[in-house]
């Protein structure tokens, strides 16, 4: 019999590290499983004097596959060796053999100055992309100041799909040019029906001196 109340003073369940309590199957007691919409690490990379960062399917324990629904990676404080270098990703669909997938974009930037002064949201139409196979810029000029970075997030959806585009969104913060933050929101989509593989991010010039990408993995 299905349960339609509940009431408890405790539930009598056995804890199980890293697993979530929910409703059995049939929806008349509890058990431990793993979450819907749970995120499941995969991978970090560490920059130090990197030229680039890329995460491969089925390399260094990477999945980027059918595996789950939506991939997350997580930027955290990207440092560039350059002053004013751009942050980039591009994608491939031969195991990062070549990053040069037909990709088109939108992309905005909000930026504040910190004595309140300057201040300006715009749509940047020299930024965006459009059937192109450049890599993308996720947020540009980017200070190489000693607490100058880049943090952000980049959601990827169902890579390995033959059927569909590959749509991506992306939302970056950077403090930049000594005194302004600056906030990058880029959508977009990979126009080809093969799958996604790999996806690797550098910056526009010189090397990532330091900084963290986390990759996670949403069903």
């Amino acid at each position: 019999m299905a349960l339609n109340k509940l009431k408890f003073s405790s539930i009598n369940v056995t804890p199980v590290a890293n697993q979530a309590i929910k409703f059995n199957s049939s929806a008349n007691g509890f058990e431990t499983g793993s979450a819907g919409g749970a995120m499941t690490f995969i991978k970090k990379l560490t920059a130090s004097s990197s030229s680039t960062l890329s995460f491969v399917d089925g390399s260094s324990s990477v999945v980027l596959d059918n595996t789950y629904k939506e991939y997350i990676f997580v930027f955290n404080n990207m440092h560039p060796a350059t002053d004013g270098a751009n942050f980039t990703f591009q994608s491939s669909t031969d195991s990062g053999s070549n990053y040069n997938t037909t990709i088109t974009t939108t992309y905005f930037t909000a930026f504040h100055a910190e004595n309140g002064s300057d201040q300006s949201l715009t749509y940047e139409t020299g930024r965006d992309l459009a059937q192109s196979t450049s890599f993308k810029t996720l947020i540009n000029e980017v200070g190489n100041d000693n607490d100058q970075s880049c943090s952000g997030l980049l959601h990827l959806f169902n890579p390995s799909s033959t059927t569909f585009v590959k749509h991506f969104i992306c939302d970056v913060n950077s403090y930049f040019n000594a005194n302004y933050n600056m906030r990058a929101l880029t959508a977009g989509y990979f126009n080809t029906t093969s799958a996604i593989d790999a996806l690797q991010f550098k910056m526009s010039s010189g090397n990532i001196d330091s900084g963290t990408i986390t990759l996670y993995g949403i069903n």
